[in-house]
């Protein structure tokens, strides 16, 4: 944007401090003004007091993050019988630039407050005659909206919407202390008030390949808003091609075969493995590494046992649902 104003202004030369190696379009990553096609020139200089341009920016986007993270404090109260990592534990993340939302005000929340990512590329120029995409992505337990730093970029490229949550008890969602909360309805159905909130439409559900339970179960609710399913597997790849709503039958049959418990691993219990992770698993571990806080949990177990009754129907239904859309 800035490069394009100055391009526009025909200015004759640039001066610079500090480079941005990450998005920088006067020579870090790419260079604008020495672009052969453009029928402007402007003479770029950088480096001038690099050091000190850069402590300064870094000086002003740290007040920037402390000042919103107050700021969050305040519109999202934090429960008594909640925990909440410390912003400061996802500073500098490798490969994950994308901006936190949070929402409180849902009522299966009670209070808490939930994380996701909500992005879309503003630049990107958006065909008419076709409707956006929305990619609903759903990560694995143990997990958090990390696993999907990879894929997020690619789905972006087509000017669609990527919208990833972190489920309550993962990631930078708050984390109640009492496992009762932890069921199988109830976080479903914060699921559900998620997508109705932020009125998601046209979605394609993004889910792992061995823990699509839940995931499958929501578009019963209201399957107008849905229309197809893509799913990952162990290497956080796309699997397969997006299927559509009529072949979902064969990936919850697969979905249930599959079920199988996960514990949520906290880090004083992977000080006693840790040694056992390659440094790939390691990269790939930071959230097991990074973001929880009491004793070992298997959510699926408490989902069940906190609620098996109502468990039980959820799935009967999504069979029904499943059989019937393949049918038709």
């Amino acid at each position: 944007m800035c490069s394009g104003a100055i391009l526009n202004a025909r200015l004759k030369r640039v001066v610079f401090g500090a480079s941005e190696p990450k998005t920088g379009a006067a020579g870090s990553v790419i260079n604008l003004f020495a672009q052969s096609s453009l029928n402007h020139k402007t003479e770029c200089q950088g480096g001038v007091l690099a050091d000190a341009s850069r402590g300064l920016m870094q000086d002003f986007f740290r007040q920037r993050r402390f000042e919103k993270r107050a700021s969050e404090l305040r519109r999202h109260p934090l429960r008594d019988d909640a925990l909440r990592t410390p912003d400061a534990v996802f500073d500098d993340l490798p490969d994950y630039p994308w901006i936190s939302n949070y929402r409180s005000d849902l009522c299966a929340l009670g209070g808490l407050r939930i994380h996701y990512l909500d992005e879309q590329m503003a630049s990107f120029v958006k065909d008419p005659e076709r409707k956006p995409i929305t990619y609903l992505c759903l990560h694995n337990i143990p997990g958090w909206s990390y696993e999907f730093r990879k894929i997020i970029p690619q789905l972006l490229q087509s000017g669609d919407r990527v919208v990833v949550p972190d489920l309550i008890g993962c990631g930078k969602s708050d984390k109640p202390k009492k496992s009762i909360f932890h069921t199988f309805a109830r976080h479903r159905q914060i699921l559900l008030e998620l997508v109705e909130a932020l009125d998601l439409s046209n979605i394609v559900l993004v889910f792992p390949e061995r823990q699509g339970l839940m995931g499958l179960t929501l578009p019963m609710s209201e399957p107008k808003r849905y229309r197809g399913l893509k799913a990952i597997n162990l290497a956080g790849e796309f699997s397969e091609k997006v299927h559509f709503m009529c072949e979902g039958i064969a990936l919850w049959k697969l979905a249930t075969c599959r079920q199988v418990d996960h514990d949520l691993i906290y880090p004083h219990k992977l000080k006693n493995t840790e040694s056992s992770y390659s440094s790939k698993e390691k990269e790939e571990s930071f959230s097991i590494l990074q973001n929880y806080h009491v004793a070992s949990l298997s959510l699926s177990d408490l989902m069940r046992s906190q609620n098996s009754e109502n468990h039980l129907q959820i799935l009967q239904e999504s069979e029904r649902f499943w059989s019937f859309q393949n049918l038709s």
